[in-house]
C-alpha cells in the first residue's frame, strides 16, 4: 500500500492551549508521513512561543496572518502544504493515535477524494462537555445526521472540523468560497458536483470538545442555523426537511410558553406532555451511553439549547433572507 504524504492544516483563532492539545494528540499518531501547518488568524493571544515545544517533536510551520476566517485561513494552508492530501482539524479536536493509518489505508482501499469524520467525547472531558457531545450526535436531535451515511440527502458532506480532501480537489475547487457562515458544506457540495468521490470514514472519528460552557454553545448553534441559510443561498436544493426541525421545536417550546401564559389549559397539557416526554427520551438515552445520571441531566438541558439556539439563527435568517429578501 501506497504511503500518503498528509499536510494537516488547522486554523487558529485565540485558542494557544487548545492547539497544544491538538499538537500532542498528533505526536502520538502510529503513522508518521505528515505536516503540520498552523495558521494563526489574526489571533490578539498567540500561539507562537508555543510551537517552539514542538519544532523537535513534528513536522510543523507556524504562519501567523491578518484575521480573514477560517475558511480562508485554510486556503493560505492549502497554497503552502506540501502533502498529497490535505487534512483539516478544528483546533478543539484531540486526535486518536491511529487515526491517520486507519484515513491511509481508507482513502486508497475506497479511492475517496475527500473524506469527513465523525466527533465523540473523550473520556477526560467535563460532564458539561460530554452532554453537549451528545446532544451534537444524537440521533434524537438533528445532531445525529453529522457523523451518518444516512443523511436525507442521500450524500454525506464533510465536516471541516474533521475532514480531508485530494491535492487535486484542492486544485479543481480552489478551496473555500466562502470564509464562514457554512464555508464546508459549500466546499463538500461543490465537490460533489465536480464528481470527485466523497464519504464518510466512521472510524475516523476526533474527540471534539466544542464549547464550554452553555452560553459559548448557544451562540455556536445560533451561528449553525444562520449558517445553513446561507447554504440554501448559494444551493436552494440543499435546504431538506430535516433543517426545520429544530425552528419547528423552537416554535413548539413558544406556544407552549403562551399557552401556558394566557391559561389555554388543554392545549398546554398536550405541550408540556410531549416536553416531559423529550426530556426523559434524552435523559435516560444519554445516562445509559454515558453511565452517569448527571451527564443525562446536563444532556436535557443541552439538548434545548442546541434546538432552539439553531431554531432562533434558522428562523430569524428565513425570515430576513428568504421572506423579505434582506442580504446579509
Amino acid at each position: 500500500m501506497e504511503t500518503i504524504f498528509f499536510s494537516i492544516i488547522i486554523p487558529l483563532y485565540n485558542r494557544p492551549e487548545e492547539i497544544k492539545e491538538l499538537l500532542l494528540s498528533l505526536c502520538l499518531q502510529t503513522y508518521t508521513h505528515f505536516e503540520v501547518l498552523v495558521i494563526e488568524d489574526g489571533s490578539k493571544n498567540r500561539a507562537e512561543d508555543l510551537m517552539i515545544h514542538f519544532y523537535n517533536k513534528l513536522n510543523i510551520r507556524y504562519f501567523y496572518k491578518p484575521n480573514s476566517g477560517q475558511g480562508f485561513s485554510r486556503n493560505f494552508g492549502f497554497e503552502r502544504a506540501e502533502g498529497e492530501y490535505f487534512i483539516i482539524f478544528d483546533s478543539d479536536v484531540l486526535v486518536p493515535e491511529k487515526y491517520l493509518e486507519i484515513v491511509n489505508e481508507t482513502i486508497q482501499k475506497e479511492k475517496l477524494d475527500a473524506y469527513g469524520g465523525p466527533d465523540a467525547a473523550h473520556p477526560s472531558f467535563t460532564p458539561l462537555q460530554k452532554a453537549i457531545s451528545y446532544s451534537m450526535t444524537s440521533v434524537f436531535t438533528t445532531g445525529g445526521i453529522r457523523g451518518k451515511n444516512t443523511q436525507v440527502s442521500k450524500v454525506f458532506h464533510p465536516r471541516s472540523f474533521n475532514m480531508g480532501i485530494s491535492r487535486e480537489v484542492w486544485e479543481k475547487t480552489k478551496g473555500f468560497k466562502i470564509t464562514r457562515s457554512g464555508e464546508d458544506i459549500e466546499l463538500s457540495i461543490r465537490i460533489k458536483e465536480l464528481g470527485f468521490h466523497s464519504a464518510l470514514i466512521p472510524e475516523a472519528f476526533v474527540y471534539h470538545k466544542r464549547r464550554t460552557n452553555f452560553e459559548q454553545f448557544f451562540k455556536q448553534v445560533h451561528f449553525f442555523g444562520r449558517a445553513r441559510i446561507n447554504i440554501y443561498t448559494f444551493f436552494p436544493n440543499e435546504l431538506k426537511w430535516v433543517h426545520f426541525i429544530p425552528a419547528l421545536f423552537t416554535i413548539f417550546c413558544g406556544i407552549t410558553l403562551l399557552s401556558f401564559l394566557f391559561l389555554f389549559n388543554g392545549l398546554f397539557l398536550i405541550c408540556i406532555t410531549f416536553l416531559i416526554l423529550f426530556c426523559l427520551l434524552i435523559f435516560i438515552d444519554s445516562s445509559l451511553k454515558n453511565k452517569s445520571l448527571y451527564i443525562g441531566f446536563l444532556s436535557v438541558s443541552a439538548s434545548f439549547v442546541q434546538l432552539i439556539g439553531y431554531g432562533i439563527g434558522f428562523i430569524t435568517d428565513f425570515i430576513k433572507r428568504i421572506l423579505l429578501r434582506h442580504q446579509s
